[in-house]
């Protein structure tokens, strides 16, 4: 009977072994099949936004590789000393989604906030940096719902304005070949404001309009035919009940509408100001102070080569013309920005950075001023190429 009994036992512990080990191994599958479902984007699923994004990392040197794994002729283009991707790290991005050499791609996931820092780089300008990256922030609903007070030297500088403007008429044929609008129209500059908190910077009439004005304005003097979108697009998200987030689906109505209206416009611009300190903002040049620009393209979408290629050669021009004015060409795609910026209705799109909240408006008036000057030498030149 004892031997029985002792049997038994064995038997006993032996499942209870079986059981524990069962069990651990269980915990482990379950982490890592959580790990892997929580790689993905929401829906937990491959979505064309991830194969795009997957898609931008690889350059055309690697992919010139995959191609000639097949077809050696194809190397033959690789530039001496090129070497094939690693497969490790591509395999590990598609399955975890960091990129090894990028970690933002990891803290953008895990600090709040982070994904304001997500842009790439393009073309970097004078202290341009990822510390330094344009930061666009809504205003707090009861700045959106209250009129702020603008100093009374802002004022007389609208009024003025509006006499200038009644005065200056374009060429280009008479057409108006340029279209300017701005999404976050109420933006201001803490200057022209009787106020010093940054959150406040907001304004229903002096605001970055008055530098599409002036843009506009400078244009024209230099024979371009120029149409500014004049309608409020932040009292229409209020009318609508719609969120901050959405002032480019508010816009791009205007947008749409304008190029049905007018259909030689061929070039379009959204006008914004930054929120950066003003030492990363501002320049001096010949002794005076410019409010520094940014050019922003959206890569969520076919365009964005062309319009790339336009920011560029702008980009290009301050630099020879004005050094250290345009702070560079930056790229923002994927799920965690609007990615478009009504950039895919033309290829000739271009967001613009006007300086930031503690930029006055007489600084970012000389930057108008001087984007007016190389764009009209670009515009004329290209027409003149086109022409032959």
């Amino acid at each position: 009977m004892k031997r029985n009994h002792f049997r038994s036992f064995t038997i006993n512990r032996t499942s209870l072994k079986r059981l524990i080990t069962m069990t651990i191994i269980g915990i482990m599958a379950l982490f890592i099949f959580t790990g892997m479902l929580t790689s993905f984007e929401p829906g937990y699923g491959l979505a064309s936004n991830q194969i795009h994004e997957w898609a931008n990392n690889i350059s055309g040197e690697d992919f010139v590789h995959v191609l000639g794994m097949e077809n050696k002729l194809f190397t033959q283009a690789l530039p001496e000393g090129s070497e094939p991707p690693s497969l490790s790290n591509i395999a590990f991005q598609v399955a975890t989604s960091i990129n090894p050499d990028d970690p933002r791609s990891l803290l953008g996931r895990e600090l709040p906030g982070f994904a304001l820092f997500d842009g790439q780089i393009i073309v970097a300008g004078e202290g341009m940096d990822y510390t330094t990256l344009p930061v666009e922030s809504a205003p707090p609903m009861d700045v959106m719902m209250a009129e702020r007070e603008a100093t009374q030297e802002s004022l007389a500088q609208l009024e003025e304005m509006e006499k200038e403007a009644q005065q200056t008429q374009g060429a280009t044929n008479g057409e108006k070949i340029v279209h300017i609008i701005h999404s976050h129209n109420t933006e201001s500059f803490l200057p022209e404001l009787e106020t010093n908190v940054p959150n406040e910077a907001f304004h229903r009439q002096i605001n970055i309009t008055l530098v599409g004005e002036r843009l506009s304005q400078e244009l024209e003097k230099r024979g371009i035919g120029v149409e500014v979108e004049e309608r409020d697009i932040q009292e229409n998200l209020v009318g609508r009940g719609w969120q901050y987030s959405q002032s480019y689906d508010a816009s791009r109505e205007f947008v749409k509408e304008a190029m049905a209206n007018n259909e030689n416009l061929k070039f379009f611009f959204d006008l914004h100001r930054d929120t950066i300190p003003r030492d990363k903002t501002t320049v001096t040049i010949n002794g005076e102070e410019f409010a520094r620009t940014v050019f922003v393209i959206g890569g969520n979408h076919g365009n964005y080569e062309q319009n790339m290629q336009l920011a560029k050669e702008l980009h290009g021009l301050l630099e020879e013309k004005y050094p250290g004015l345009s702070r560079g060409v930056i790229f923002k795609d994927g799920p965690r920005t609007n990615g478009r910026f009504n950039q895919d209705l033309s290829t000739n799109s271009v967001l613009i950075e006007m300086g930031g909240i503690y930029n006055s408006l007489e600084e970012t008036y000389r930057s108008a001023e001087a984007v007016a000057e190389v764009f009209s030498e670009f515009y004329f030149s290209s027409e003149a190429v086109n022409s032959q």
